[in-house]
């Protein structure tokens, strides 16, 4: 159950529901999940400064049971998903940041229990 986590100071009308869709999908794709399990929240309109300005920027944060956990597979994840949010959301690579948690299957509750248990 990947949860996927979109901070930005762009105006919300620039995350409309096709484009959450969007992303649910590209993210599903890139990291092997099933869409039906995606959790996503954008997060638009913050006051946000990057690299000492606060032009238009893209934090993204991908929370997930074991897709996230190396180097290798999270450097793949980012330059699939980078591609996708220049793209739809027309930002250099220098307005966009990623970053990735790697979560044990105890850590995530689901139906009152954790997936451990599932």
């Amino acid at each position: 159950m990947p949860f996927i986590d979109l901070e930005s100071n762009l105006a919300a009308s620039k995350f409309s529901e096709d484009f959450l869709k969007k992303l649910g999908s590209k993210t599903a794709a890139v990291l092997g999940k099933p869409e039906e399990r995606m959790m996503l929240v954008v997060k638009p309109g913050l006051p946000m400064l990057m690299g000492g300005t606060c032009a238009p920027c893209v934090i993204l944060s991908v929370s997930a049971i074991g897709v996230t956990d190396t180097a290798e597979k999270n450097k793949e994840h980012s330059a699939n998903i980078f591609t996708f949010l220049i793209e739809e959301l027309g930002l250099t690579e220098d307005r966009i940041v990623i970053r990735f948690y790697a979560l044990e299957p105890h850590q995530v509750g689901k139906k009152g229990t954790v997936m451990s248990y599932l």
